[in-house]
């Protein structure tokens, strides 16, 4: 198996400004156009945090995807669930204080939805990852001093677990890329098996 497969003579675009995901996919595409989407999520407390990161990253995509004839464009949404309330980025300081909170010593769901659309014909590939994050308890001190040093207000949760908010950590179930933003192994394997379907 190859580790670079095949687009089939397409530009890819990345229709994200996040360059967590940019670090990621360059793992398996050493080139490809980032063209940040202006869709604009809303979360709703009440959705299904799977169909809701797939439904934001499929809009993503189509919003930038006429910009770009003969191309995949990929897009992505990341959420935060705890006791069923969907998190998305903070507002300002006090809505990130309150979301370090809230995932204070408990368990809480990181949701990545991703899509790859084809800009030619509308079809699209479509998945989502989630992984179980366990956080130890934070105390005010220690949030604020994160918060006001590492700024993650475009961050699902408020906190980036690839910065030095990974001291919150206590225990981590399922894929950590999926945390920072992209679930690169299964992204990978069904784009090799199944991109084709697109066509």
């Amino acid at each position: 198996m190859i580790p670079y497969f095949d687009w089939f003579k397409k530009s890819v675009v990345l229709a994200s400004a996040s360059p967590r995901r940019e670090e990621i996919l360059k793992m398996i595409l050493p080139d490809f156009i980032i063209h940040p989407s202006d869709y604009v999520e809303k979360n709703h407390r009440n959705a299904n945090p799977s169909s809701l990161v797939v439904y934001h990253a499929i809009e993503k995509a189509k919003f930038v995807a006429g910009d770009h004839p003969n191309s995949w464009i990929i897009g992505a949404d990341t959420v935060v669930v705890k006791d069923d309330v969907v998190l998305g980025k903070p507002v300002d300081s006090d809505d990130a204080l309150r979301m370090l909170k809230f995932l204070s010593n408990a368990t809480h769901s990181v949701f990545t939805g991703y899509c790859v659309l084809n800009s030619d014909n509308g079809k699209y590939l479509k998945g989502y990852e989630k992984t179980d994050v366990t956080f130890r308890e934070i105390s005010d001190e220690m949030a604020v001093h994160y918060i006001d040093h590492f700024h993650p207000f475009d961050k699902a949760g408020s906190y980036a677990i690839q910065d030095f908010s990974t001291v919150f950590l206590k225990k981590i179930d399922g894929c950590f890329y999926n945390v920072v933003g992209f679930p690169l192994s299964k992204f990978y394997y069904q784009i090799l098996n199944d991109l084709s379907d697109c066509l």
